[in-house]
This record gives structure tokens, sequence and C-alpha cells, in this order.
């Protein structure tokens, strides 16, 4: 069954042909960790440089070797698009090369589509980024297991086709209106990040002034038993935890908030395991995970009878009449227990570091009598109320630019909008 088009029912005012017909497509090179005879040690892009708004993240650069004619192929120029080609998380995003990367290539990850002199990189990166806001991507790579974009299908995708003024045109005003949609998302994620940070001197100044109930308190006199979960190859979608079997993934306790709908749902064919279940209560640390978020913890609210840990979260059931599990989410959170987190975490890559359950366990905790934890949560709580609504109203409106970002892309690209008049 062919995937309908992704402009539904439109007429088009242009015609319509491949990605082929506005450039050649090429994938990258498998990753090269031995270099032999004349190779050279160059930079590469991978799919982690390619982001979901467009844009490329270059910071992060990684190496690999290339012979002369595979260096000299697989070049990287100002006007080219880049995909990627595979992933769960990734598979579609598209970029737009603005300036020449002399000297880097792509591994396989990467699929480069060079335009023809006529045609407009931009044009075609804005029309792909369109196509996975939609989940035409999606559909037409008809998911079930490990999605890819594969350099045959990306060539075959449907695309309409204005003339290269047109698309020009179509570039010049999408770079115009994102750029200042991006303006204002970056400028309301900072106010986001000012209220966490006001928000956080609250909490460390109530945190600061407790009198601990017994002196070097340590996560482990707190608590009853610990649990660890498993990672099985899981479908690319969530379950609901309920219904149906779901693990969760690391990023499910990311910055002191439980995120159950952070999961992958089970296969059928996979039996579950009842005793990594979360339960109502648990302190879900994450023991592996980014410098930032590794040893993150927050407490589970509510009953998920088929929400399962993955490997990478520990789920801590405390000792209540000595503790309370936001009480110590909150400790947990503090500059002085992150600092030890993040000291203790270890790792060959910045993306993915390690904390174990030894060190977790040893981590101090500032524990104060069980009825001053509660007059304590119960003052943070009337405190950051305001603050947590002011920055939940400025979190849907970043998501409502985004909306309208990927609405004014979409009516620009599929030519709902005329933005070509005179060309």
């Amino acid at each position: 069954m062919s995937t309908p088009p992704p402009w539904g029912d439109v007429q088009l005012p242009w015609t319509v042909g491949q990605v082929k017909h506005l450039g050649r497509v090429t994938l990258g090179k498998m990753l090269q960790t031995k270099g032999a005879g004349e190779d050279v040690f160059a930079p590469y892009m991978r799919a982690a440089n390619v982001q979901p708004d467009g844009a490329l993240a270059l910071d992060d650069v990684k190496e690999m070797w290339f012979s002369p004619g595979e260096l000299d192929e697989l070049t990287l120029r100002q006007g080219d698009a880049v995909v990627v080609e595979g992933g769960q998380g990734g598979f579609g995003r598209a970029a737009y090369i603005g300036d020449d990367l002399d000297g880097w290539g792509f591994q396989n990850s990467i699929n480069r589509v060079r335009p023809d002199a006529d045609n407009d990189g931009r044009f075609l990166a804005y029309y792909l980024t369109a196509l996975r806001a939609t989940g035409f991507v999606r559909r037409y790579c008809n998911v079930v297991s490990m999605p890819h974009l594969t350099a045959e299908k990306l060539a075959a995708v449907p695309v309409p086709l204005p003339s290269g003024r047109e698309q020009k045109a179509i570039a010049d005003h999408l770079d115009r209106e994102t750029a200042e949609i991006d303006n204002l998302i970056a400028a309301q994620e900072r106010f986001v990040g000012l209220l966490q940070e006001r928000r956080q001197a609250v909490v460390e100044h109530e945190l600061t002034t407790a009198v601990p109930a017994v002196p070097d308190t340590r996560v482990k006199h707190l608590v009853r038993s610990v649990r660890q979960g498993w990672s099985p190859q899981c479908l690319p979608w969530p379950g609901d935890g309920i219904q149906t079997w779901a693990v969760l993934k690391a990023g499910a306790a990311n910055r002191g908030i439980f995120r159950p709908e952070e999961n992958k749902e089970l296969p059928e064919e996979l039996e579950p395991r009842p005793s990594t279940v979360v339960r109502s209560g648990d302190l879900v640390v994450s023991r592996a995970n980014t410098r930032e978020l590794v040893g993150s913890a927050a407490v589970v609210a509510g009953d998920y009878p088929r929400l399962m840990l993955s490997d990478k979260l520990y789920a801590l059931a405390l000792d209540e009449p000595k503790a309370v599990p936001r009480y110590v989410a909150h400790l947990m959170a503090s500059r002085r227990v992150r600092d030890l987190i993040e000291m203790a975490a270890s790792g060959a890559s910045a993306s993915m570091l390690n904390i174990s359950r030894d060190e977790i366990m040893n981590l101090p905790m500032n524990v104060p009598e069980l009825a001053e934890q509660n007059r304590i949560l119960d003052h943070l709580d009337r405190e950051t109320a305001d603050i947590d609504s002011l920055i939940a109203k400025t979190q849907r409106h970043i998501e409502l630019a985004k909306e309208r970002r990927i609405a004014l892309i979409t009516a620009a690209v599929t030519g709902r909008i005329d933005i070509t008049k005179g060309t």
C-alpha cells in the first residue's frame, strides 16, 4: 500500500517529483576506527549533529579514518542538505549546510543530498523537516522495529518542484520568519531557566537550614530495598503502563519529575518481569545519563501495574518512618549532592555517564525529623506554586511557538501560502 502524499488533499501549485530530481543522494561511510596506508584521521558528521529543529550542533565533534578518495567523495559543502538515516529518535531529521566544512566527511548514519545547480538545499531541508513533524517520514518508513530512511527511500520521497527562483524565495522567507520564532523561543527558554534557578534557590534555603535528626546519615540508612530493571529490545512507541507492558527510559526521572510517558512498549513475544514494576512512592534514580542528569531522582505518584524499570534506573523503597520520598528527592537535587554525583559519575562518553549503586547509597542525606520534613514540604509547596504555574505557562508558549514554526514551514513548502509572487 502506498503512503498518502504529505500534503494531503491540497492542490499543489507546482509539479511533483522526487528528492532525486532535486539533487544526488549519497550515504556516508561506515565507522572506521583504524587507519591503513594513506588514510586520513578527519572529523565526520553523525546523527547526533543534526538537531530536530533543523539546526546543526557541531560542538561535539568526533573523528575517524577516511581514505583520501573517500574524503574527497564525502565532502560537506555549503548548499548541501543532510538527513539522518536511522535510529528511533532521529531518523529523518534534516539540516542545511550553511558553510563549507573543510576536511569533514560523514558517517553512514547520514545521507547527504547535494542539490543540482538550479535547486536550493534550504528549501529541501525545510521540506524534509515538515515531513518529519507531520508524521509522514514514520509512515513512509513503515516502522516496525529499527527505522531507516535509506538513500533509496530518501531519493524516492515525493517532493514539490517549484522553480529555483521560487525555492530561493520560499527559503529566504522561512529563514526570516523562523529566525524570529527561534529568537522568541530562546528568550522564553532563558526565562524558564531563570525561574527554575529561583525555584531551586527557595528549595536550597529550606534544606540547608534544616537540622538533621541523625548526623552523618547516608542514603543507605533510609532505604528498605533497591531494585533495578532490564532493557529488552522494545517497540519504538510508548505504552501506557496500565493496559500495555512498557519499560521506562533513562529520562523518566529527569530533573526531579517522574514522567511515566518516557517509556517503550514491550513486544508481545517477550515475557514481562513483574518484579521490576515501579510502585507508588518509589524513588526512581537514573544511574546512567548525561553529566547534568545522571543521578536525577523523582517519586512515582500513582499506580502503573505494567510499567517496568530499565537497567538504567534504580527504584528505592524508603523507610518512610525515617524519610519522606519527596524530601529525599529534593535533597538529591540539591547543589551539594549534585556536585558529589557529578564528581562520582564516570564513563567513556560525556553523553552517557554512570554512577554505581554503592555511590548512590553513600550520598549524604541531611534529613530532619519526619514532622519537620512534612512541614518543610508543605512550606515549599506554597512557596513554589506560583513559580511552577509560571514555568508551565511559559513552556506552553514555547510549545505553541514550535507548532507555529512547523505550521509556517509546512504551509510555505507546499504552496498553501503564496510567497513567490514576482519570482
